[in-house]
């Protein structure tokens, strides 16, 4: 491992921000021309996997229409540009967003409405949901290469958000825009809350939280480098 692409010692930080086992870190930062790999092979089935939707959505919202695959991609260029020793911190703070959001997000909307995907087949519902907690537990090793600069965490901040009102709040193009849920979108859950409020609910719930995080890493990371004599 090049000098330039060193990671940076594993800093003290709480459970709750570094959760993941130093060795899996190690491991993943070890082969991370492997990690980037896998991410744009799984960028490329996302793509694949939205195509349909980017023919019944506006042009002007393509951006917003690939959420995971777009999480997926950040993540492959924040590890290749460190790779290459050119890190750079607001493209690595949208891929810890990204992973964590989506990575959130896309399992509780395969629990909240299970009997409606039950067209899907074991191994693909399977597959998508695990692959996509496994984005969370890549998010959680972003620590070891960036410092989150308060600057780039807004600029993560405001891509999210923009995608939150997109798809469940402004009626930008027609429509709130969303990925395509397989019920009505008024359709009754639980706690009285419709289709479309659960998964915005739960959307604004992990942005939030990828805020947090990001956020308290980089205090935690200041508190440590004040305390090195």
């Amino acid at each position: 491992m090049s000098a330039t692409s060193r990671p940076a010692d594993r800093d003290p930080l709480p459970r709750y921000l570094a959760p993941v086992p130093k060795t899996i870190e190690d491991l993943g930062l070890r082969f991370a021309w492997l990690v980037v790999a896998i991410n744009l092979a799984g960028t490329a089935f996302g793509f694949w996997y939205y195509s349909g939707q980017f023919t019944q959505t506006a042009a002007v919202l393509w951006p917003w229409v690939p959420d995971s695959p777009l999480a997926t991609l950040f993540i492959a260029l924040a590890i290749a540009c460190w790779k290459l020793g050119r890190e750079q911190p607001w493209l690595t703070a949208l891929a810890f967003f990204g992973n964590i959001v989506l990575g959130l997000w896309t399992p509780l909307t395969l629990l909240a409405f299970a009997d409606s995907y039950a067209s899907l087949s074991p191994v693909m519902y399977q597959f998508l949901f695990w692959s996509h907690l496994a984005m969370v537990v890549q998010a959680f090793v972003l620590h070891r290469i960036s410092d989150f600069p308060v600057w780039a965490v807004a600029v993560a901040a405001v891509w999210y958000w923009s995608n939150l009102l997109v798809d469940y709040f402004v009626p930008i193009v027609g429509e709130p825009h969303h990925t395509i849920i397989p019920v009505e979108r008024d359709a009754a859950m639980f706690l009285e809350a419709d289709a479309l409020g659960v998964i915005a609910a739960g959307e604004v719930t992990f942005v939030l939280l990828a805020l947090f995080l990001a956020l308290a890493i980089r205090v935690k990371k200041c508190e440590v480098a004040l305390s090195r004599p």
